[in-house]
This record gives C-alpha cells, sequence and structure tokens, in this order.
C-alpha cells in the first residue's frame, strides 16, 4: 500500500544491491537507517536508472536524503507472525555531509519542463494597479 510522498535521512545501515528484472531493468536497493537512538530501518527501492550514479557512489554509513513515495507491505514469517516492512520508492538521493555535492532527481527532466512566453497569458495576469499591497 503506498501512503505518501516522504522526505527522509539516515544513515546507510546495508550497502546497495543491483539486480535486475526478467525485463533486464535495474533495480537497486539499500537499507536506511533513521532512527537517532535505535535502529528504525527503511529499505530504499530504485528503479530510476537515473538515480544509477548517486546508488552507486553509496556505501555503508553514509548519512542521505531521499525523498520518494511511503510503501507498507505486510509479511507473514515461517512461525505465522506477520511483520510490516516500511519501503520508499525514491525519486531523489541526495548524498550529505563533507564532500558529497551528489544530488539526483529523476522526477523531472528537461523535456518534461513546460515553458510558457509572458504574452500567452498577458491578458490573465493581473495588473499592478489591482494588487492591493
Amino acid at each position: 500500500m503506498a501512503l505518501a510522498k516522504a522526505v527522509v535521512t539516515g544513515s546507510v545501515f546495508r550497502a546497495p544491491e543491483k539486480r535486475f528484472t526478467q525485463n533486464n531493468v535495474p533495480v537497486s536497493s539499500f537499507v536506511l537507517n533513521i532512527g537517532e537512538r535505535e535502529e528504525m530501518l527503511l529499505r530504499v527501492i530504485v528503479k530510476r536508472t537515473a538515480l544509477d550514479e548517486v546508488v552507486s557512489a553509496i556505501s555503508k554509513d553514509d548519512r542521505v536524503l531521499v525523498e520518494g513515495r511511503l510503501q507498507i507491505t505486510t509479511v507473514k514469517s515461517d512461525t505465522g507472525a506477520e511483520r510490516r516492512i516500511f519501503e520508499i520508492d525514491a525519486n531523489t538521493i541526495e548524498m550529505m555531509g563533507a564532500g558529497a555535492p551528489v544530488a539526483v532527481s529523476a522526477s523531472a527532466s528537461s523535456s518534461d519542463i513546460v515553458k510558457f512566453s509572458n504574452e500567452e497569458f498577458a491578458d490573465e495576469l493581473i495588473g499592478e494597479d489591482e494588487i492591493p499591497f
């Protein structure tokens, strides 16, 4: 179940692994510890090839910021006990700390950005005399 967009920071608990689907699509994942005093683990799933460069630069104990869609999955263990797994499907990953200026977002490419000229909306703009402050 996908809940909402989330932005989390933490340290990498388990280094990234890259695997491939049956259709040869790369999917990377790593575990992030978002707890300060105790471990609170979150699995980060990366399906976007635009983030491959950042994911390959991440190693254990690096501090990162991740923005994406939060998902909760419930699984049953062999003993029958239910366990919740928290995952985030990453859109943006940013390395934090000294010497780590890498930040990549896969949410919008330059071809996705729509630019308008001022003339297209000239008659919809509010005149300066209509601004109340």
